[in-house]
């Protein structure tokens, strides 16, 4: 497997959870889909980028793989790069400080 589809397969799995997790979606079809889902499992898994993602990079590792073994090893390949971008991706949390009470 040549590196630039290690690199595809990597972006294509952040692009697809992402989507999924986080988006609208046109015509808001995705946030539909998740408040159909409800707070059960299903809702719950999409609200988990992570976990999300090892399953969204089952059907590209088995698609870029030629092996079964090869694609045992891109499964988890595509989806640790892609939590690791996700983790970069993500702003960090605006610091909270209150203001001391005064008396």
């Amino acid at each position: 497997m040549k590196f630039y589809w290690l690199v595809f397969g990597v972006l294509t799995v952040w692009t697809i959870t992402h989507f999924l997790q986080a988006e609208d979606g046109l015509w808001e079809i995705v946030i539909r889909m998740r408040q159909f889902l409800g707070a059960g499992f299903w809702g719950k898994f999409l609200d988990c980028f992570y976990c999300l993602s090892v399953w969204v990079s089952a059907p590209i590792a088995y698609l870029a793989g030629q092996s079964w073994p090869e694609r045992a090893l891109l499964w988890p390949s595509f989806s640790a790069p892609a939590m690791l971008l996700e983790g970069v991706a993500k702003p960090a949390p605006a610091p909270f400080a209150e203001d001391p009470v005064k008396e």
